[in-house]
């Protein structure tokens, strides 16, 4: 028979290894209070983002001021971007390549394979 023996020997059972207190009343109360605020104000901050999305559709403009700075966002967020290397680039498109022969090969080969049986069957 195997021994079974834990990886700490020298620590307690249970993490933690003390038995859970109750909670007073006036804790959990406080908890509801704290969760029922939280509602409120996710609630509050998703109402203001609606706002603001209404807000930001309406001033929505195709002036040449407008595209130029949203090029210029576009081309500042993807400096930001860390691209890969090339020869990882190219070797993951390899393998991605390599498995997608592969899997095709092996549907076909299964496609082929149940055609053949249905076939006999129907005759």
């Amino acid at each position: 028979m195997v021994e079974h023996r834990t990886p700490n020997p020298g620590v307690g059972g249970s993490n933690p290894s003390w038995p859970a207190r109750n909670q007073s009343s006036a804790k959990r109360a406080s908890k509801i209070g704290m969760a029922t605020k939280k509602k409120l104000r996710n609630s509050r901050t998703k109402s203001a983002g609606k706002a603001e999305a209404a807000r930001s559709e309406s001033t929505f403009s195709l002036s040449p001021a407008a595209i130029r700075t949203f090029i210029a966002e576009v081309k500042a967020e993807f400096n930001k971007v860390v691209w890969p290397q090339k020869k990882i680039t190219a070797g993951l498109t390899g393998f991605v390549l390599v498995l997608v022969v592969l899997i095709s090969s092996y549907l076909g080969f299964v496609d082929l394979v149940l055609g053949k049986i249905v076939t006999s069957f129907l005759g």
